[in-house]
């Protein structure tokens, strides 16, 4: 297979800000850090986790049944007055099915195609002084409310190596924001993308179609665009509801996969369409229940993807020590352009999805979640144990359970059920 490389595009060159002005904010984050840590205080949190994925079947692209990970993690944080703040984060990584990078470098922008294994989770600055709060540096951004589809959550991409299994990736930003009582205005500013991670393609993650199974797959990397991205955001936190109104100009973190066919095999390259959004979201609580529901609508600003609308609206519930949550993701294509696209946000809409949380007590908890898809040719359950013992030590037992069609989102992962194990350390 060729080895997968990174492209950038020259598209919106309008817009294209130097990489190197996201450089300048992280070295001006470290130049502050000798002062701000002789100040007090400092704290800290680290864990060490290492998890075991058990498959017990091998997939069509995929016999490997038994994946190990492993993660260490160290954040610290330093407050030397009450308005300012750093905070730092660094991961390690190893993995025995060839998810993780085998160079030893330092990743410090999330845009690899496997996971970096030396890498900066964050460096960013916080400063805060009457209504005005900025961030600046590599941060989180979320801008949900729902609890299982997030169509307004345009700054958060994730790490899909395992689509069912995903933790949200930190980006760079400046934003700064204003509270005045009840309201609050936000403003994003990214000088760079940061793409989601897929399944690498000769792994049982990727499921291609039937047509192109047993020729040889060429990973073309990915085409990442020049240019920033930007956003805005108003949202209201009050007795009766919340709510928030957001718009969102820049990339899709979800690619489109494009295809060539090569001498050697079927090139498979990734690229990030442009595209903006409009979006928001409202929770309503209400005696019995809080009724919550998220829209956002995507367009094309270059007319070369779909334009569509994605929802979701849901149902909590909190009785005693029981946390439980229904609702229905869906979609309305307004235009379709028929491109070859990776969008779990897509595929899990037009399903019913559920998720209940139990508190056994303070170190144990259990939870089970849910989708089906409205026809039901698609099914997806997980359930988990998770047992805090010695004061340090959590152990989780997690099951996962595929059913459905071929040509189903979630169907097509039939041979991914699974089971795991993960021990985790923390400090």
């Amino acid at each position: 297979m060729a080895v997968p490389r990174i492209r950038h595009s020259s598209r919106r060159a309008q817009w294209r800000p130097s990489r190197a002005v996201a450089r300048i904010v992280l070295i001006g984050i470290v130049v502050l850090l000798p002062a701000a840590a002789a100040a007090q205080p400092v704290t800290q949190r680290g864990f060490i986790d290492g998890r075991d994925f058990l498959f017990p079947q091998r997939a069509p692209n995929d016999a490997t049944r038994n994946v190990g990970d492993l993660l260490a993690r160290e954040e610290v944080f330093l407050k030397p007055s009450e308005w300012f703040q750093i905070a730092a984060g660094l991961d390690l990584r190893a993995n025995s099915h060839d998810q993780v990078e085998s160079a030893w470098r330092f990743d410090w922008d999330d845009r690899a195609i496997r996971r970096p294994r030396f890498a900066l989770r964050r460096l960013a600055v916080t400063v805060s002084k009457g209504p005005l709060t900025i961030d600046a540096g590599k941060a989180f951004i979320r801008w949900a409310r729902a609890d299982v589809l997030n169509p307004t959550d345009r700054f958060a991409p994730r790490d899909f190596m395992n689509v069912l299994d995903t933790d949200v990736l930190p980006v760079i930003v400046v934003h700064p924001s204003l509270r005045f009582r009840n309201e609050t205005f936000e403003a994003v500013w990214s000088p760079q993308l940061t793409p989601s991670r897929l399944p690498l393609f000769n792994q049982r993650w990727t499921v291609l179609p039937p047509a192109v199974q047993g020729i040889p797959i060429v990973d073309g990397g990915s085409h990442l665009p020049s240019g920033s991205e930007q956003g805005v955001r108003w949202s209201h936190a009050g007795s009766r509801f919340d709510a928030s109104l957001s718009f969102f100009d820049g990339f899709n973190h979800l690619p489109n996969v494009e295809t060539r066919l090569l001498p050697t095999g079927l090139e498979l390259t990734r690229v990030f369409p442009e595209l903006r959004s409009y979006g928001g979201d409202l929770a309503i609580p209400t005696r019995w229940v809080m009724l919550k529901g998220e829209a956002a609508y995507f367009t094309s600003p270059t007319s070369t993807n779909d334009e569509y609308v994605l929802y979701v609206i849901e149902v909590e519930r909190q009785i005693r020590e029981w946390v439980l949550v229904v609702g229905y993701a869906g979609e309305a294509v307004t235009q379709n352009r028929g491109v070859f696209s990776f969008a779990p946000d897509r595929g899990i809409a037009k399903s019913i999805l559920g998720r209940a949380a139990y508190t056994v007590d303070p170190r144990r908890t259990v939870a089970i979640e849910a989708a089906v898809r409205q026809g039901g040719d698609g099914l997806y359950i997980k359930g988990e144990y998770s047992q805090a013992f010695a004061q340090h030590w959590r152990l989780t037992l997690t099951g996962v359970g595929i059913e459905g069609e071929p040509d189903d989102f979630l169907g097509q992962f039939n041979h991914n059920s699974n089971v795991s194990i993960a021990l985790r350390f923390s400090f």
